[in-house]
């Protein structure tokens, strides 16, 4: 048997489901983590490309 991927989508609603019950409940742990899972979120520092 194989697994399959988590499609894009699957993880931007997923994402976007973490986000609105970590804005509810005030958990700015979870808000985070279903942004960053939304893909919107803010890169960590250090990973950003050099700007010259």
């Amino acid at each position: 048997m194989t697994k399959r991927a988590t499609s894009t989508s699957t993880e931007q609603v997923k994402g976007s489901v973490k986000e609105a019950i970590g804005k509810i409940t005030g958990d700015v742990r979870v808000e985070t983590e279903g942004r960053r899972q939304k893909g919107d979120g803010h890169s960590p520092r250090g990973t950003a490309p050099r700007r010259d």
